[in-house]
């Protein structure tokens, strides 16, 4: 039978074969399974069952490709021109700043790609399978197509199932569908348009049976499964770069461009004057290293690394470095529904009962809240009807609550636990009602039937109560209780409407009834309830939005961000959620379904994506699809997930976002970010703490480029002039990478600025470099260099010391960065606020950088060793005024372009 067995043969629609043909075709016994040979073929044949991961990348071709970049080549070339000319000590630090940029960027980058990984071992797991008619236990690994498999509650499905028996089977899906309850399953054919999330004839790897037995015959394996072609959306989804790390790779190929051409243009003019090639290649090399600003990508790094530690103070983990500014320049925000925007906690909030509605205050597993009626509270003793509702609700139930790591949690199926929870909230206690009405028999829970019963005894009397799906229910009842618990005419068309009405609202509902029966009864058969029954009434439950993401939603919407939601669950359900969080302005939400997008064109899809806000029932290779023409519209979209089939979304979004608690391993892996409280309001935060964050680099970037500008100007016009250098290419060094490093990181710590949120979100193709900092650059490069070159030519007139002339030169420049500094930050606004009683708190940072610079200025200058390395001489203190008075001017140039040209 093996030699029947193709790969063609395996590509079928499995969940619209019936039961034989499946056997058939995959030359297989229902009872009896594959034998040993046939096994050993066919595992030959198809490999093992499991996914293969990516290749790790090699460490050094990883370090490597940290000199790709376009700024590094200068220095390289500088370094090698320096060596060729001898200057050692010049080419060992130019090369050690390069060493440093690439080990900060390897750092930053080394983490391997570990998603093929973790989704391999989503799907290893031990499975019962049937072969030469016996039972045994394998490893998942060992599983071929045909092999036959026998599931219990508890078990990780091990390779996708057609099932061929079930028994009250009902699976966890949410990983791969995300639908929020466990689905029962059936085995009957369906239609071949029907979605993954409602194959309920099939059982999908790395999936988990919740309650039941089943009998499923292994269809795909490994790479072919569910699971393996989300593992290979997921590698084929491109490594995205962050707006930042596009926007500084654009500036710095224009920069190298600007640079090369000053640098052969100073080459030109300096052989022209009639100075040395050698002389000139001094100079250009001192040009060069002049005009990159080295201490840029360090910058980079600490603002973002500290991004990260702020963010993790609000319950979002940081994977990848440039997501912390990626995610504040989202404007479009695709969230999962299910533990997301709502609690994971189904939550009973609507009661029908005796011809009355109750409201049920109160979220989530907690008993806390009340049942209201006409905005009163409920006394049970004066609602009867309610009162055996809520009874039946709690006694007709196999669930537990349990308490872990101090979360209240369900064992068991969650509606069932949402009864207990609003029983509890109206003063009824398991405990209490068995001892008062202890449980003789039961019928579990059948998908064939659609309902559960149990017998119990009160005093002499017995009583069945029943729970279940509306139809099950009100076709069994003749009678229903009024409002005061007297029988009466049930009224079935009423209830229906009732019923229907609830559902639109994105309820599910259940229906209560009971049966007293004589006192002789001691079991419960499924006749014992065919008739007779008395109706009490219906709950209506839903797993509801949380407050905190409510709110938050209000925030990102009045910054501009769009909010989407992108859930595997039910249409109506997920516009109830959607109508409830506001997510649109029209409350009239419709849900887009998997099925819509399937039939659209992307052309279609393009138009449709802008103004949905709810898309459900949609399939793993969809959600990629979404993401991936939001993005082709121009919009920076931030994606949360928390199941196996987010994982290609996650991955493919400009930032991809975690959830800690309830997420997989696979989305974990293959996301930005991870949320440890698994919440909305979580990201409002994050996305605050981005748009801070990227508004302190582009005050790093202004303070660093005129540094810059001052040093290149310094040296071009020198040249133009036909003087010494002003300033050697070990000082340059010492500034771009000591001192105004220190001077730019207290700028990463600046506090978020008022209305940070209240602002649109930035223009995904804005410039890096806008136009007020264009003209803030070069006007504070104009000063630098005439601060710079300025004393240079003045001590050099003074006393013709060149030594002592390119020393004072460095101070007084280091010295308008100083005051400069004092101009862009935080600080001298705080400290003006607080004497006026306007702040809580001072913006120290600043202050501490100052005073460290401070220090290593005095070590530049007046140690010997430093002399010797770097050049220069003591400066007596009337010099060293003379360098601070020459900065000072800079902070009021800075002070007038605040107030008149802000940063933008």
């Amino acid at each position: 039978m093996a030699e029947t067995i193709t790969e063609e043969k395996l590509e079928r629609q499995w969940h619209q074969l019936p039961v034989q043909e499946v056997v058939q075709t995959l030359a297989s016994a229902e009872d009896r399974g594959l034998t040993a040979n046939e096994a050993s073929e066919r595992q030959e044949r198809f490999g093992p069952n499991q996914l293969t991961p990516q290749k790790e990348k090699s460490p050094w071709l990883q370090f490597l490709k940290q000199f790709n970049q376009p700024l590094l080549y200068i220095l390289l070339i500088a370094a090698a021109v320096s060596l060729f000319l001898q200057h050692w000590l010049d080419a060992g630090v130019i090369f050690a700043v390069v060493l440093i940029n690439a080990t900060v960027g390897y750092i930053q980058e080394s983490r391997a790609e570990k998603a093929m990984k973790a989704l391999a071992e989503s799907v290893t797991t031990e499975a019962t399978v049937i072969r030469d008619g016996e039972q045994q236990r394998l490893p998942s690994n060992e599983l071929v197509p045909g092999d036959v498999v026998k599931l219990s509650s508890g078990d990780k499905v091990p390779a996708d199932l057609r099932l061929v028996k079930v028994n009250n089977l009902q699976i966890d899906e949410s990983a791969l569908t995300g639908e929020s309850v466990p689905v029962e399953k059936a085995t009957e054919p369906l239609d071949e348009e029907t979605s993954l999330a409602d194959r309920e004839n099939m059982a999908y790897a790395g999936t988990v049976v919740t309650s039941g037995q089943g009998r499923g015959i292994v269809v795909a394996i490994g790479e072919a499964t569910e699971t393996g072609h989300i593992s290979e959306l997921v590698e084929q989804s491109a490594e995205l770069t962050t707006p930042l790390t596009r926007k500084i790779h654009k500036f710095s190929k224009s920069l190298l461009y600007v640079i090369l051409g000053l640098a052969a243009l100073t080459f030109v003019v300096g052989l022209a004057q009639g100075e040395s090639w050698v002389d000139m290649f001094n100079t250009t090399v001192a040009l060069a290293v002049s005009a990159i600003p080295e201490g840029l990508p360090p910058i980079v790094t600490i603002t973002l690394a500290i991004g990260v530690s702020r963010m993790a103070e609000r319950n979002a983990i940081v994977r990848k470095l440039p997501a912390v500014e990626t995610l504040g320049s989202a404007t479009v925000i695709c969230s999962d529904k299910t533990g997301t925007l709502t609690e994971n906690q189904m939550t009973v909030e609507d009661i029908y009962a005796g011809g009355e509605h109750y409201q049920v205050k109160g979220t989530g597993y907690k008993a806390e809240g009340e049942i209201l009626h006409d905005e009163q509270s409920v006394d049970l003793e004066e609602s009867p009807v309610l009162r055996e509702c809520l009874q039946c609700g709690l006694l007709c139930n196999d669930s537990q609550l349990q308490k872990k790591e101090g979360q209240q949690t369900v064992e068991g199926d969650p509606t069932e636990g949402a009864l207990i929870v609003v029983a509890n909230k109206a003063g009824l206690t398991r405990q209490d009602l068995q001892e008062e009405m202890p449980r003789l028999d039961e019928i579990p829970f059948e998908s064939d039937y659609q309902y559960m019963a149990t017998l119990h005894e009160k005093d002499s009397d017995k009583i069945i109560y029943v729970k279940g799906s509306l139809e099950a229910i009100l076709k069994r009842c003749d009678q229903s209780l009024d409002a005061q618990g007297e029988e009466t005419s049930l009224d079935t068309e009423q209830v229906e409407q009732e019923a229907e009405a609830m559902a639109d609202e994105g309820l599910r509902v259940l229906a209560f009834a009971k049966k007293p029966v004589s006192a002789d009864v001691e079991s419960l058969e499924h006749e014992d309830i065919e008739e007779g029954l008395i109706f009490l009434g219906l709950q209506g439950m839903i797993d509801p939005p949380r407050q905190e993401a409510i709110e938050a939603v209000d925030v990102c919407k009045s910054a501009g961000i769009q909010v989407k939601m992108i859930t595997g669950d039910h249409a109506v359900t997920a516009a109830a959620i959607a109508r409830m969080m506001n997510l649109s302005q029209n409350q009239e939400v419709q849900a887009l379904r998997g099925t819509d997008l399937g039939q659209m064109s992307d052309e279609q899809l393009k138009n449709t994506v802008k103004d949905s806000v709810v898309f459900a029932r949609v399939a793993p290779e969809q959600k990629l699809r979404l993401i991936e023409t939001l993005q082709s519209k121009g919009e920076i979209v931030a994606m949360t997930g928390d199941g196996v089939n987010d994982a290609p979304a996650l991955k493919q979004a400009d930032i991809g976002i975690a959830m800690g608690q309830a997420g997989t391993e696979v989305a974990k892996e293959a996301a930005d970010i991870i949320l440890t409280d698994d919440n909305f309001a979580s990201i409002k935060a994050a996305v605050e703490e981005g748009r801070t964050i990227y508004l302190n680099l582009r005050k790093a970037i202004s303070f660093l480029l005129p540094v810059n500008g001052g040093e290149s100007l310094t040296i071009l016009i020198g040249v133009m002039l036909g003087t010494a250098l002003p300033i050697l290419p070990l000082q340059v060094l010492w500034i771009n990478m000591i001192s105004s490093i220190a001077l730019a990181v207290p700028l990463a710590f600046e506090p978020k600025p008022e209305g940070v949120m209240e602002s649109p979100p930035r223009n995904p193709n804005e410039r890096l470099l806008s136009g007020s900092i264009l003209r803030r650059i070069a006007i504070i490069s104009l000063f630098n260099w005439m601060i710079t070159f300025g004393v240079f030519e003045w001590m050099l007139q003074q006393t013709e010391e060149i030594t002592l002339s390119r020393t004072m030169a460095v101070q007084a420049l280091v010295a308008a960065e100083v005051f400069y500094l004092l101009s862009l930050s935080q600080f001298l606004p705080s400290v003006w606020g607080k004497l006026r009683h306007q702040t809580d708190k001072i913006a120290y940072a600043p202050v501490i950088g100052i005073a460290c610079v401070v220090v290593l200025q005095i070590i530049f200058s007046q140690l010997q060793f430093m002399n010797t390395l770097f050049d220069t001489v003591p400066l007596s203190f009337t010099q060293g005024l003379i360098c601070i008075g020459a900065g000072f001017p800079v902070i009021i140039i800075g002070a007038l372009l605040r107030h008149f040209d802000p940063l933008k």
